[in-house]
């Protein structure tokens, strides 16, 4: 064989070579996001892809380069003002792209979609996922609305190919920008129950006899309507558990921890993960989500995963986990919350039904099959003429090392 069909050959056989951008890191750290690459990337890499997720280096555990689960993380630097730090890092994390030449460069969210005309530029194929609408957020001012307006638009205009993490989301989108989005949705792994109840008696917590929510602690999740609500409905014998922290400390947050001191019977964890909060979840007697902004969220589908009964908004995301309307309560009514939590609380699911929600979530919201139509994504991607790089550049032999 020829020196130029061998160099065919193994290009042919390459592994397909995808970069993550636009999250704090992974593994198990706070956010939707972060929990999205996590279970997407270690699934790309078992399927032969060569993975890359770029993290902010002051939230991981190591400022070199190591590999989890198949995936090389790479720390890059990012500053501490929360206004600057996204966007510094993913200009960075573009730049740093533009070097490693990835066959795929996959932008997570629209805050960092900012940049993807950049990346463009630099001759790369850019795949966005559409993880909510982030300008609708109660956190942010007008001025920061409006740049993740602008993310939403520079994302989805001059990306290769799209992602929504929901049909309502696809729908707004592909609509708005006249573009064709893939809507490929979060998932959930299905665990075994859990058999310890160790964190549970760390907190104070009684098997089937608390609420749970699971979120950071930003407005949008509306932690103060569950916390006046669980006072009001006061269940006998139960508590409310608050899981979950703040990525910078704010008068949310404090309002928040300071409600929750205030209130008799409430607890709060702090940011938990792996076992310590499958257990969490595993034994709550009701799970709760009252926010009023969401993607599609991780944390309801997680509890689900475990047949735990669930309360959430009625905002369109939550519903599009397609509950029965008992599970749903109007937004901001923290009237309709205390009936609704007084009902769930009055009678748990038996057996069967637990067993009936944890097949339903693994039938619809399986990772697998979502990493599986994301690489398909990827390929089309890889393969249309019209996607391929616009600005000269030639890989580099090998990535950097650490």
């Amino acid at each position: 064989m020829s020196d130029r069909s061998r160099r065919s050959s193994s290009a042919h056989h390459a592994p397909l070579r995808v970069m993550m951008l636009g999250l704090r890191g992974i593994p198990d750290l706070q956010g939707g996001v972060e929990r999205h690459v996590q279970e997407l990337a270690r699934r790309l890499a078992r399927a032969g892809c060569s993975v890359e997720v770029l993290g902010r280096a002051r939230y991981l555990p190591s400022r070199r380069p190591y590999e989890w689960c198949g995936v090389r993380v790479t720390p890059l630097f990012s500053p501490r003002n929360h206004a600057l730090e996204s966007i510094v890092h993913t200009l960075l994390g573009v730049l740093y792209a533009a070097w490693v030449r990835p066959d795929i460069l996959h932008i997570h969210a629209i805050g960092p979609s900012l940049l993807v005309p950049l990346a463009r530029v630099l001759g790369l194929r850019v795949v966005v996922t559409h993880h909510g609408f982030d300008y609708d957020r109660e956190k942010w001012g007008r001025l920061a609305r409006a740049m993740l307006r602008i993310g939403e638009w520079t994302g989805m205009r001059f990306s290769s190919g799209r992602i929504a993490v929901s049909h309502g989301i696809a729908s707004v989108v592909a609509a708005r920008h006249a573009v064709a989005v893939s809507p490929i949705p979060n998932g959930v792994t299905v665990h075994p129950m859990p058999q310890g109840t160790g964190t549970l008696a760390r907190f104070g917590l009684e098997p089937g006899r608390y609420v749970v929510m699971v979120s950071r602690l930003v407005p949008e999740k509306r932690h103060l309507d569950l916390i006046d609500a669980f006072a009001r409905a006061a269940l006998l014998g139960w508590k409310l558990a608050l899981v979950g922290g703040a990525d910078h400390a704010d008068s949310y947050s404090r309002e928040v921890l300071n409600r929750a001191r205030r209130t008799a019977g409430v607890v709060t964890t702090g940011f938990q993960s792996g076992p310590a909060l499958q257990e969490l979840l595993a034994h709550a007697g009701l799970f709760v989500l009252p926010s009023s902004h969401e993607g599609l969220p991780i944390a309801l589908l997680e509890a689900l995963s475990y047949g735990v009964r669930t309360l959430s908004s009625d905002i369109p995301p939550n519903r599009e986990v397609g509950l029965p309307d008992t599970c749903y309560f109007p937004v901001r009514d923290v009237g309709a919350l205390v009936a609704g939590m007084a009902r769930a609380c009055a009678r748990l699911p038996d057996e069967a039904e637990r067993t009936e929600s944890r097949e339903r979530i693994r039938r619809m919201f399986d990772w697998d099959v979502i990493a599986a139509r994301t690489r398909e994504l990827y390929i089309t991607v890889q393969r249309d003429p019209a996607a391929r790089a616009r600005a000269p550049g030639r890989a580099p032999l090998s990535r950097p090392g650490p």
